[in-house]
């Protein structure tokens, strides 16, 4: 499976492995594997990929740099896809929310996560106690802001970026 990911600051996935810590059995991401999803592509093979990754692009074209901020957190108690809850690291954005938008509208947007589904944020943990993740969720946290300026293609099945598109594309 392939997909469109903002590149966090380091400050951010530090941010999610130290809060990981207080969530008891719950299974955390490991350091360099958070990520924040602007659009799943669907692909699976390399061929598909590559179409998809020239309607990205085109979707993109003009599509300016946008700042971005980590600014709480929160749980999905039952998640669409996987074990719950899933606490994670909510993102604040209006210039993300446009670039998934224009490429919803190019590319079909996964339902139920997509679309006006879409809620960006950054995993910290899977599983564990429903109350640990309550309980971490009213914890209030520090803002990091960064600007993006370029995004990566992720290849899931291998754990390695595929390309990028720089912005303003």
């Amino acid at each position: 499976m392939y997909s469109l990911n903002v590149p966090l600051p380091s400050d951010v996935s530090a941010r999610a492995s130290t809060l990981a810590r207080e969530l008891g059995t719950a299974r955390p991401r490991a350091r360099g594997e958070h990520t924040l999803v602007v659009k799943r592509l669907g692909a699976d093979d390399r061929t598909a990929f590559q179409r998809q990754a020239t309607r990205v692009r085109e979707a993109l074209a003009g599509a300016p740099a946008f700042a971005a901020a980590v600014v709480d957190v929160d749980y999905f108690a039952d998640p669409v896809t996987g074990s719950g809850p899933v606490v994670y690291l909510t993102v604040d954005s209006p210039g993300l929310h446009r670039i998934h938008t224009r490429l919803c509208d190019a590319l079909a947007p996964v339902e139920g996560i997509e679309g006006e589904d879409y809620t960006p944020h950054v995993t910290i943990a899977r599983g564990g106690s429903i109350e640990a993740a309550r309980s971490l969720s009213t914890r209030e946290i520090e803002p990091i802001e960064w600007d993006v300026s370029e995004l990566h293609f992720w290849d899931a099945a291998r754990a390695t970026s595929a390309g990028s598109v720089s912005l303003p594309a």
